[in-house]
């Protein structure tokens, strides 16, 4: 990942962590929580997807089906 790209998700990380802390602020549950980190950063990944952390992903899998088959 080229390192504007990964300065640009840091910062996104970032926001999410602190709009999740505002929301735990006001009161909201747990689950709300989660929901809203999980959903944040799935979009975050979408929008700025990381090829290496893909090609893991898949090795892992793949190895995974090997083992289990």
């Amino acid at each position: 990942m080229d390192p504007r790209d990964q300065l640009e998700k840091a910062v996104a990380l970032q926001a999410i962590a602190s709009k999740a802390k505002e929301l735990e602020d006001k009161g909201a549950d747990q689950i709300d929580l989660a929901t809203f980190i999980s959903g944040a950063k799935s979009e975050l990944a979408a929008q700025k997807p990381d090829p290496e952390k893909y090609a893991q992903a898949a090795t892992s899998a793949a190895r995974w089906a090997r083992t289990n088959a």
